[in-house]
C-alpha cells in the first residue's frame, strides 16, 4: 500500500484485485450450480422415465410379469439410438427386461439404493447414467432401471450450462469494470469535502489566522481529523495573537518613555553627550515604530475594493523623507508619471513600503549623493540610489527580518526592508533588487494596477 499515496488509488487497487478473483470464482459457482441443477432435473426425469416403466408392467395369473411399451414411445429405448435405457429386475436381481442389446442389467444391483444417482462407464468410452428406482407390481417387488448416455442428453438446460462459459460467463467482467468505474466517481463525490477541506487548509496564513477546516459534510472517518487540526489552529492562532498582542503592546508601551527621554535629553546643555544620546533616541524610537509596522502588518489584510493613488503616496513619502535627507546632505527627487496611478491597495501601508525603501536608499549612500522616486503607469515604484549596490549573494537576504551586514552598525535593525516585503506580499506585489551598470542600487515595488479613476472631489 506504500505505493498508493492516495485513498481513491488504493480502493481502486483492491477493488480491480477484488474484480479479477470474482470475475474467476462467480462464473465458475454459478457453473457449479447450473450444473448441479441441470443434474436434479435429469435426475427427476429418469425417475419419472423409472415410473413410466412401472406403469407398463403387467402381473400375470401365475405371478409373472409382463412388459408391454406402447409402440407410439418404444423409439425412445430402441437400441443404440433410443434416449433412455431401461432395465427390469426381480428381487433377486435376475433382469426380466431390458433395453440392451445383451439382456443384461443397466447397472449392477448390488449398492443400488432407491432414487440413488449411479454412473458408469461403458466400454465404448462414453458414460451411462441413471437411477435404480423399486416399485412393486401385483405381490411382488421389481428394480426398474433408467439410464441415459451422457453423450446423448437432450435436456435444454444440459445446453445452458454446456454454453454459459463462451455465452455468459464473459460479461461478468465487463460488468465489474463497470462497476469499478461507478465506484471511482462514488468514491470522488464522497471525498470532495475533503479536497475542499485541502483548499482551505491552503489559504491559512499569518494573514488569515481565523479561516477553519469545513466540517459539515465531512466523511465520518476523517471528521475526528478535521476538528483536530481545527483545534490546533485555534491553539496556533491564540498564541499568534498573544505574541502579536505582546510585541504592538511593547512598541505602544516604549514609546511614552522614549518621547520622555526624548525631552529630557533635549533639557540638557549641548554637548557631545546630549548628541550621543539624542541619536540613540532617535534610532530607538525608529526601531520601535519598525517593531509596531511589523507587529500590525502581521494582521494586515487589504480589502477587495481598496484603492490607492501611487503617485500621491510617493509624493507624501519623498516629502516625509526630505528634511532627513538634506539633513544627511543628500538630494531626493520624484520623478516619473505626473498624474494619479491608481493600484490595488491600502494607502497607509504603501506609504510604509516606499518610506523605508527610501529610508533604506539615504542611509546606505554617501554624502552628497542623489536619491530617485521614479513613479510609472503600469503601478511600479523605483528607488534608485548611488550607493555601493547590493551583492547579489545577499539580494535574497536583505529582506529578512533582522538581517543586518554589519552587526555593528547601531543605525539599522534590519526591519526596514522587511517592511517592504511584508506590504509588497499583502498586496500580492512583489519587491526586488538589483545594481545599476553605473552604480548604485535599483529597488523595484510592482503592484497591481487597477482602472484609472478620475477625482470629483
Amino acid at each position: 500500500m506504500r505505493r498508493f499515496r492516495s485513498i481513491i488509488s488504493r480502493v481502486v487497487a483492491l477493488h480491480v484485485v477484488a474484480i479479477g478473483v470474482t470475475s474467476i470464482l462467480m462464473p465458475v459457482a454459478l457453473y457449479w450450480l447450473l450444473n448441479q441443477a441441470a443434474n436434479s432435473l435429469h435426475s427427476d426425469a429418469l425417475r419419472s422415465q423409472a415410473a413410466t416403466i412401472a406403469g407398463f408392467l403387467r402381473p400375470q395369473p401365475d405371478g409373472s410379469v409382463t412388459l408391454d411399451i406402447p409402440s407410439e414411445i418404444q423409439p425412445l429405448y430402441s437400441g443404440g439410438y433410443g434416449l433412455y435405457a431401461y432395465a427390469v429386475l426381480d428381487s433377486s436381481g435376475r433382469v426380466l427386461f431390458s433395453s440392451r442389446t445383451d439382456g443384461a442389467a443397466l447397472f449392477p444391483l448390488e449398492g443400488s439404493t432407491t432414487g440413488n444417482w449411479i454412473e458408469r462407464l461403458r466400454a465404448t468410452g462414453s458414460v451411462l447414467f441413471g437411477v435404480s428406482v423399486a416399485r412393486p407390481v401385483g405381490q411382488r417387488m421389481y428394480w426398474i432401471q433408467v439410464g441415459q448416455d451422457l453423450s446423448h442428453r437432450d435436456v435444454i438446460i444440459d445446453d445452458v450450462v454446456t454454453t454459459f462459459f463462451p455465452r455468459v460467463g464473459w460479461i461478468t467482467f465487463p460488468i465489474l469494470l463497470v462497476l469499478l468505474l461507478f465506484d471511482i466517481m462514488i468514491f470522488r463525490r464522497a471525498l470532495d469535502p475533503v479536497r475542499e477541506a485541502s483548499t482551505t487548509a491552503a489559504a491559512i496564513g499569518p494573514a488569515r489566522t481565523d479561516v477553519r477546516l469545513p466540517e459539515q459534510a465531512m466523511p465520518a472517518e476523517i471528521l475526528p481529523l478535521v476538528r483536530a487540526v481545527n483545534q490546533a489552529f485555534d491553539r496556533l492562532d491564540s498564541g499568534f495573537r498573544a505574541q502579536r498582542d505582546f510585541t504592538a503592546d511593547m512598541a505602544h508601551e516604549l514609546r511614552t518613555p522614549l518621547a520622555i527621554m526624548r525631552a529630557r535629553v533635549d533639557s540638557l546643555e549641548p554637548g557631545p553627550v546630549r548628541d550621543a544620546l539624542r541619536s540613540d533616541l532617535v534610532n530607538m524610537t525608529r526601531t520601535v515604530s519598525q517593531v509596531l509596522d511589523i507587529a500590525e502588518l502581521e494582521s494586515f489584510v487589504v480589502g477587495g475594493d481598496s484603492k490607492a493613488d501611487l503617485h500621491a503616496v510617493c509624493a507624501e513619502a519623498v516629502g516625509f523623507m526630505a528634511p532627513l535627507a538634506v539633513d544627511m546632505s543628500r538630494t531626493i527627487a520624484l520623478t516619473g508619471v505626473d498624474a494619479p496611478v491608481w493600484v490595488w491597495g491600502h494607502p497607509e501601508a504603501l506609504f510604509r513600503a516606499v518610506r523605508n525603501l527610501v529610508d533604506n536608499a539615504i542611509r546606505h549612500t554617501p554624502s552628497g549623493s542623489s536619491i530617485e522616486v521614479d513613479v510609472s503607469a503600469d503601478g511600479t515604484v523605483r528607488v534608485i540610489d548611488d550607493g555601493p549596490g547590493v551583492p547579489e549573494a545577499e539580494r535574497d537576504s536583505i529582506f529578512r527580518r533582522f538581517w543586518r551586514r554589519d552587526r555593528n552598525q547601531a543605525e539599522s535593525r534590519g526591519l526596514g526592508l522587511a517592511i517592504v516585503a511584508r506590504v509588497a506580499e499583502t498586496h500580492d506585489g512583489s519587491v526586488t533588487v538589483e545594481n545599476r551598470p553605473e552604480g548604485g542600487a535599483l529597488f523595484t515595488l510592482r503592484l497591481r494596477p487597477v482602472a484609472s479613476l478620475t477625482t470629483a472631489n
